[in-house]
């Protein structure tokens, strides 16, 4: 670990957290620290290393994302969230916005930060990057909880994703109002998002930050066929979580990786698109099981 920020959290113009965070009986440690020399937010509780869960941001949201489902799993694992490099508080290094140089990275962080052989939670924009670590290092992880993100080819992704994805102009991106972006995303929520982790999600993404943000998934035309051809070469178990109701990212991208990884399944789920947050119960139990092999 190359450095830690434990006192407060606090990121230039971000908003300021607490360090810990109380959720039933489990508390999320929340910091910044510098891995493979990009300063990231994390979150980690007690647990044996042995026994560690990482969980990777969604898009456009950060660690608190996995708020509802941290006490159910952190009674069994040590957990460690992230803000990936681009995403949430963490910095933007134009050289690693793109799905295959994170799936490197997260390789590093592992490492650095001595998670041991972990299970890996990667929704939505994780997705692609896990799995591209997956392929170049099966040795590193135990196993990989995927879904929300685009993965097939050709590309199949609703709206406004699509969009951020496809559309060739990215500067009217920048002129447009982040944080009006990212609340007409929060407000497709079931069940919302409570005011403290919105404001996180707001002023993560403020300024240029969502714009940057979205040069990861602008490489997905480049980088999800190269994913393809590696899928057959993926050892490690794979569940994919889908939402039933998902419009952004339709079912057919679970399909996909379904029907091409060795050891895979798909657990539908009765959401959208953010289900960590809109069936958080069902979500951790899917995780759960898949970590200790009931797949029934």
């Amino acid at each position: 670990m190359s450095s830690t920020d434990v006192t407060t959290e606090r990121n230039e113009d971000m908003t300021s957290q607490p360090a810990t965070r109380s959720l039933g009986p489990a508390t999320m440690r929340i910091g910044f620290r510098t891995v493979d020399g990009v300063r990231i937010r994390y979150a980690e509780s007690e647990g044996p290393a042995d026994r560690t869960i990482v969980l990777t941001s969604p898009w456009p949201e950060s660690v608190y994302a996995f708020a509802p489902v941290w006490s159910a799993l952190a009674s069994s694992f040590r957990l460690f969230a992230v803000d990936l490099p681009g995403f949430g508080a963490s910095e933007q290094p134009a050289d690693l916005l793109s799905p295959k140089a994170i799936g490197a990275f997260l390789v590093r962080l592992i490492e650095e930060c001595d998670l041991g052989r972990p299970h890996i939670v990667g929704p939505d924009v994780g997705t692609s990057a896990v799995l591209f670590a997956a392929a170049a290092h099966p040795e590193r992880i135990a196993s990989v909880i995927v879904g929300s993100g685009g993965a097939a080819v050709p590309i199949q992704l609703g709206e406004p994703l699509a969009s951020w994805v496809l559309d060739a102009d990215l500067d009217k991106y920048r002129k447009m109002d982040a944080r009006a972006i990212v609340d007409a995303t929060l407000d497709t929520i079931a069940g919302g998002v409570p005011d403290d982790i919105r404001a996180d999600y707001l002023a993560c993404y403020d300024g240029d930050r969502f714009a940057e943000s979205m040069l990861y998934a602008r490489r997905y035309p480049e980088e999800l066929p190269a994913l393809a051809e590696l899928l057959p070469q993926i050892a490690t178990p794979v569940t994919i979580i889908a939402g039933s109701h998902d419009r952004v990212v339709p079912l057919a991208n679970a399909e996909f990786l379904d029907a091409r990884l060795p050891t895979s399944r798909v657990v539908i789920v009765d959401a959208g698109h953010f289900v960590w947050e809109e069936a958080p119960t069902k979500y951790a139990a899917i995780i759960l099981d898949s970590i200790t092999g009931n797949w029934s």
